[in-house]
């Protein structure tokens, strides 16, 4: 459920008509809702209510640091991946012990940033990481506290670009290698083991992934104790689906029972780090119509929002409903959706049923408030469309709009060029 919905024929955001919006700042736009927000976080916390367990936003599927605030003010953590993304979560206000630090590549001014800031956890990717921020830490008279992620070998049955957990994906130490890399971590100086982590991937439409990686980290858990080793914490990823379209993932209270299937007797802290079934349908993309195109065999639908602002659907072949800002009762007939930029794959959507619309009106795209603008670019010199969120029966933008100023100064000529 979210809180984009149909009023008389016209989509609202909460309580505010997207036209308005639209109105004061132009399309194209991100647009937010904070009370879906705050319910979708709701729903997966109340999902692990009895157990001991922090949530963690990942922060790559939507690092608006208005969101991330939105977020913590609910009492979530900041699951990062990059020095910018550590930066973001203490703008929003994160406390540093509610951060976990994962990503394969941390460079060591990275690791520097953490520690100083006194994050909760890094986790570990491979035995390099793991000498370079023993290196790192005890060089700087600090403590790094750790899990390593583990590599389960489990297909999430997901898209090919967003599966993290099989042995030939570039995240996390093989499973045969775990009880040699934790005895070297618990030989390093500058580091103390905290937790053993796992994500097997994105966008995860069915349960059984989860219980076969969870029921093997367990078994894991059980080895790595019997070495010596204090596992007081198990990080379980995310990666938990929405519904983009036809896609029925399992509910939040539904993942939960698998958690407490496993885990449950256990007595270990649970991280969780949810991103996109916090903020995916959350948000939508709304852009005006440009112009209608008849080709021999089809209706070309041309918006003003490009693949630069919403790249899923060429990245990923993902599917996102588009309806109408305002319902019409005229014709309908199928299109193809398709933005500006230079290239075939921008395309939104082929064979998508319509109203046949007139230049000027407005689309929204759903399901855009994960990886969406966090993923925009620059591409065919478009400057960055606006966020906004919105609260109640008001809005505020939370990202200005750039300009085609904004972008040339960026740049420089060489004095051998002027």
């Amino acid at each position: 459920m979210d809180h984009f919905d149909y009023r008389d024929g016209e989509l609202y955001a909460e309580d505010l008509p997207v036209q308005e919006i639209a109105s004061a700042v132009g399309t194209p736009f991100y647009c937010y809702s904070s009370a879906t927000l705050i319910r979708h976080y709701k729903a997966f916390s109340d999902a692990m209510s009895g157990l001991d367990a922090k949530i963690y936003y990942a922060v790559k599927a939507n690092s608006n640091v208005a969101l991330v605030r939105l977020l913590a003010k609910q009492g979530a953590g900041a699951d990062i991946v990059s020095g910018g993304e550590l930066a973001i979560a203490q703008a929003a206000g994160v406390a540093p012990d509610n951060v976990v630090f994962s990503g394969v590549g941390k460079k060591r001014e990275e690791m520097r940033a953490g520690l100083d800031a006194g994050i909760g956890q890094f986790n570990v990717e491979s035995e390099a990481e793991l000498e370079a921020l023993s290196e790192v830490a005890s060089g700087m008279g600090a403590t790094a506290h750790i899990g390593i992620r583990l590599n389960p070998d489990v297909d999430a049955k997901t898209h090919a670009k967003i599966t993290t957990g099989k042995a030939e994906n570039k995240f996390g130490v093989s499973w045969p290698r775990a009880r040699e890399l934790y005895a070297r971590a618990a030989e390093l100086p500058g580091i103390k083991i905290k937790a053993v982590a796992v994500h097997i991937g994105s966008q995860i439409t069915t349960l059984e992934p989860y219980e076969l990686a969870y029921r093997r980290l367990l078994e894991m858990v059980d080895v790595l104790e019997q070495d010596g080793h204090d596992i007081g914490t198990l990080d379980l990823g995310g990666g938990l689906g929405i519904p983009y379209g036809a896609e029925t993932p399992p509910t939040p209270a539904e993942y939960g029972e698998v958690v407490r299937r496993v885990f449950g007797k256990t007595n270990k802290k649970l991280g969780f780090e949810p991103g996109r079934v916090i903020v995916g349908n959350a948000g939508i993309v709304v852009s005006s119509l440009v112009y209608n195109k008849q080709s021999e065999d089809r209706r070309f639908v041309i918006i003003d929002a490009a693949m630069n602002d919403l790249i899923r659907p060429t990245l990923y072949d993902a599917k996102h409903d588009l309806v109408p800002v305002r319902l019409t009762n005229g014709p309908h007939s199928n299109a193809d959706v398709v933005g500006p930029i230079c290239e075939s794959g921008d395309t939104f959507a082929r064979n998508c049923e319509l109203p046949e619309l007139g230049e000027g009106e407005l689309i929204a795209i759903r399901s855009a408030g994960a990886y969406g603008a966090v993923m925009a670019s620059t591409y065919n010199a478009r400057p960055m469309a606006p966020e906004v969120l919105v609260h109640g029966n008001s809005f505020s933008v939370i990202r200005k709009r750039k300009t085609i100023e904004d972008l040339i100064a960026d740049d420089t000529i060489p004095d051998w060029l002027k």
